[in-house]
């Protein structure tokens, strides 16, 4: 159960009804958005809060996963369940892209043998796909959503008789403008145009009767009038029974498609409705990001322990702003508390608390994902009761104090220990020492009841039943007595002074006013409020204390973690150094014995002969020179091997080693292989090779983004003639790029100096086909068609 009937708008979920809204992608998932309920089943609940949370794996993780033609076309098929009735191009064209949305996502769950989304895959289990009626809508409709002149023999017989039917039409017309032109009679940059389906010349009224034909229409100025002559009008009037002829054949395969997809109409609209589900989804793993929420632990008990949580609204209000929220801590439990009884100043946030706690519990059972810690714990509540805000009822003759009894008349009579109740400001509203009164007697209720709430009060009665009874727990806002402002947190085990003395003289009320006030209370209420202030002020410096402990603890464990990486590093530098001056002086040992060994025998061959052994003594010392430097850097050595980062000595590019054959090594320079010495490499940093490939990959990226987005044709009109040259010039580069294979260069007919710029150009590019107007229906002389 869920009261008040206007809980939604109480807790603001109806603004988190309108995040999720944006996110989707079409009126299937608004449809499920509206659906969305609070739902006390705990299977069903940990289910969508599964789903969800895979659904942002998806996002943050694949870029694959298809996202377009979420498209509703459920009234297409409710249109053609009568016999008879036919879709028209756009509609076909939108369930075939429709159609294969459905079925790329079912290809993409389904594609994965394990998959890591498993209670997304078990959605489309059961959802039909349809490749047959995908197959035969390609079959007829082309990549636009035009019918194909293949769709049917007849159809392109039709289309073949209308080309050249016009191509007849356009000939007589420029061979008649021509001569007009040669006359005097149009302008020479004038070209023949259509005006109700009809091929025309637009001529001065001056000259109308100069050319023979019928005036079918002239300019809003009337400075221009639209004629067809006489030679064409019989080849117009098969143009327009040819079109009528093509309609109808259009209109004949349409029927015919339908026909053969209007049996499978209601398996078709449950696939829809699966299309729905996923838009749904979707739109909440976003708002989770958005709002940083995550997937807990979920239980199936009535528990609220959640850390640093907090309201998303508010979250998303100080985020546009630059400014932080301060998270709540808060934990219903039944051993240490299942009622909370939160007191403390005025505007300290004790209703943010509240409506925080409504508004998370309700999203979580609506199966959205909450913003909290990982280490937090939820659980699922039956019912959720609301009072909360001034419900005076004018129509129902309601005070407010009226309205928040008949709230508790309804929560006493149907809470129970799934229950989660919320009541701001117990007690309000009427005269204290009996609304108060009351507010024990309730409160004894709901605690015999054994339902969990959160209740927040300034009367001193309710904060000392929490002291005295079990189930029920003291808390308060905290509050900064030297800055006279709230903080905002929560803390739980005490219970909260207003601090009305204290914000009564920081207002200014007279001195006076504050003594007669406190006489009139009692030495023991204030001595109370000050013991309260006291308790306040001690927590939070012990808290400020563990914080600061905790963050200390915390850089101690980096710096260790930091100093122990540091000397593994250093330990395994000096094993490499050790290891590697061992190779060396090994080597030279065995050379120096080498060279001792002759050096004697050559003593000895030579009889000691004084001169001879001289320059053998000479050599020797000569080769101990060599010695001396190779030992002292023996250290400095760094062997070059396999999966080693290096470039070639003196230039910049970073490759990888991927052989070493004898004294050459294999590099490859991004796609790229050639062979190196070794003594011309130098080995570099692994994240030098990283940023190498960053860079190549950004490359990469740039192009594909520069394909996706590169536009069929160019509009240069209105352009001067260098700026024009120069959009020209970068345009055909990107086209050439891009392989584009057919690009449109809209520069108008004018003087004609555009066209005439553009066509020098194209003359100089070797990667152009060719060039030529564009068809005098799509635009004759104004256009360009390349060939690239």
């Amino acid at each position: 159960m869920i009261y008040p009937q206007n809980f939604e708008e109480k807790v603001g979920f109806d603004k988190i009804r309108g995040i999720i809204e944006t996110h989707c992608l079409s009126t299937l998932g608004l449809e499920k958005v509206d659906e969305m309920a609070f739902s006390s089943q705990y299977n069903l609940v940990r289910k969508q809060l599964y789903q969800t949370q895979e659904f942002v794996k998806i996002i943050l993780e694949e870029n694959n996963f298809p996202c377009e033609n979420f498209l509703d076309v459920r009234d297409f098929f409710k249109k053609i369940k009568i016999e008879g009735t036919y879709l028209f191009e756009k509609e076909l064209f939108d369930i075939r892209r429709s159609l294969e949305t459905i079925n790329s996502i079912i290809h993409f769950f389904n594609s994965k043998e394990e998959s890591p989304y498993p209670n997304l895959k078990e959605l489309v289990s059961n959802v039909s796909t349809f490749p047959k009626h995908v197959k035969q809508i390609d079959n007829i409709l082309d990549k636009f959503g035009k019918v194909k002149d293949s769709a049917s023999s007849e159809l392109g017989n039709i289309r073949r008789q209308l080309l050249i039917t016009v191509s007849s039409i356009s000939k007589t017309l420029n061979s008649i403008l021509r001569m007009a032109q040669s006359e005097g009679l149009v302008e020479k940059d004038i070209t023949p145009t259509m005006r109700d389906g009809r091929l025309v010349i637009p001529i001065s009224p001056a000259f109308k009767r100069k050319i023979k034909g019928i005036v079918h229409d002239e300019s809003a100025s009337g400075k221009t009038v639209f004629i067809e002559p006489a030679e064409v009008v019989e080849a117009n009037n098969k143009i327009r029974e040819l079109e009528n002829e093509e309609k109808r054949e259009i209109v004949r395969i349409l029927t015919s498609i339908t026909n053969q997809i209007r049996p499978d109409i209601n398996d078709i609209l449950q696939s829809y409705q699966f299309l729905g589900k996923i838009d749904f989804i979707r739109a909440k793993a976003l708002t989770a990001i958005q709002i940083n929420a995550i997937l807990t632990v979920i239980e199936d008990k009535p528990q609220i322990d959640w850390i640093r949580a907090i309201h998303p609204l508010l979250y998303l209000s100080h985020k546009k702003q630059n400014k932080n929220i301060v998270p709540l801590d808060i934990e219903l439990d039944p051993e240490k508390g299942r009622l909370l009884i939160i007191s403390g100043p005025n505007a300290g946030g004790k209703s943010v608390c509240l409506k925080t706690v409504g508004l998370l519990q309700y999203m979580l059972q609506c199966g959205l994902l909450i913003p909290v810690q990982e280490n937090s714990r939820t659980g699922i509540f039956n019912d959720i009761f609301i009072d909360i805000g001034d419900e005076q009822s004018i129509e129902n003759d309601l005070s407010s104090y009226s309205s928040h009894l008949t709230n508790m008349k309804c929560m006493v009579k149907n809470a129970n220990p799934q229950s989660l109740i919320l009541i701001d400001e117990f007690g309000g509203g009427t005269e204290p020492q009996i609304g108060g009164a009351i507010a024990e007697a309730l409160l004894r209720r709901f605690n015999e009841k054994q339902c969990f709430g959160v209740i927040t009060t300034h009367y001193q009665n309710l904060k000392s039943f929490a002291e005295n009874n079990d189930g029920v727990i003291n808390g308060s806002m905290m509050y900064d007595r030297n800055e006279m402002q709230p903080l905002y947190k929560l803390s739980i085990g005490h219970p909260g002074s207003s601090f009305a003395i204290d914000i009564a003289r920081k207002i200014g009320l007279p001195e006076s006013v504050i003594k007669e006030a406190s006489e009139k209370v009692g030495k023991d209420y204030i001595d109370m409020d000050k013991y309260l202030q006291d308790i306040i002020r001690d927590k939070r410096y012990w808290e400020t204390k563990r914080q600061n402990i905790r963050l200390q603890e915390k850089n101690l464990e980096e710096l260790n973690e930091r100093y122990k990486l540091n000397l593994e590093k250093i330990e395994s530098q000096r094993k490499e150094i050790i290891s590697q001056a061992k190779a060396d002086a090994e080597r030279i040992l065995s050379e120096t014995n080498a060279i001792i060994e002759k050096t004697i025998r050559e003593i000895k061959e030579s009889q000691a002969e004084k001169e001879k052994t001289k320059e053998i003594r000479k050599t020797f010392d000569n080769f101990k020179q060599t010695i001396s430097p190779v030992t002292r850097h023996t250290s400095r050595v760094t062997q070059i091997e396999p999966g080693d980062a290096v470039r070639i000595k003196g230039q910049n590019a970073t490759g990888q080693v991927s052989d070493i054959k004898n004294k050459t090594a294999t590099v490859l320079f991004g796609e790229i292989k050639t062979s190196v010495k070794l003594d011309q490499l130098e080995k570099v940093g692994k994240n030098q090779l990283k940023k190498e490939i960053s860079r190549i990959s950004n490359n990469t990226d740039s192009f594909l983004e520069k394909k996706l987005h590169f536009k069929p044709e160019i509009d240069i009109r209105g352009m001067r003639g260098e700026e024009a040259l120069q959009a020209v010039i970068y345009y055909i580069d990107d086209a050439i790029q891009c392989n584009a294979g057919l690009v449109r260069i809209l520069h108008g007919t004018g003087t004609g100096a555009l066209r005439q710029i553009v066509r020098d150009y194209l003359k100089t590019v070797d990667n152009i086909k060719k060039f030529h107007d564009e068809h005098v229906e799509f635009g004759g002389t104004g256009i360009t068609v390349v060939e690239i």
